[in-house]
């Protein structure tokens, strides 16, 4: 009953525990993303629109467009410092 414990089956496993790892991988990277994108919005909102009403005026937009573009390009910069240290 136990797979793991089955020695014939020793490559399946291997597959099996990199496809788990590649999933954790794929939710943690989405969870992240999911997180930030908040961050980011709840930030650029505070940020951009000071009186809020049923629609953004053009310069709120644009506003929070920019803001969200910096938060992209610093994370971007954050990101390859800390993957070039790791290396």
């Amino acid at each position: 009953m136990d797979s793991f414990s089955n020695s014939s089956s020793g490559s399946s496993n291997h597959l099996s525990a990199q496809d788990l790892k590649n999933q954790l991988k794929s939710q943690l990277a989405l969870e992240y993303a999911q997180q930030f994108l908040e961050t980011v919005r709840g930030k650029c909102f505070e940020r951009c629109v000071t009186k809020p009403g049923s629609r953004l005026s053009g310069s709120e937009s644009s506003c929070i467009s920019r803001c969200v573009d910096r938060y992209m390009e610093a994370t971007g910069i954050i990101s390859k410092a800390l993957f070039s240290g790791q290396q």
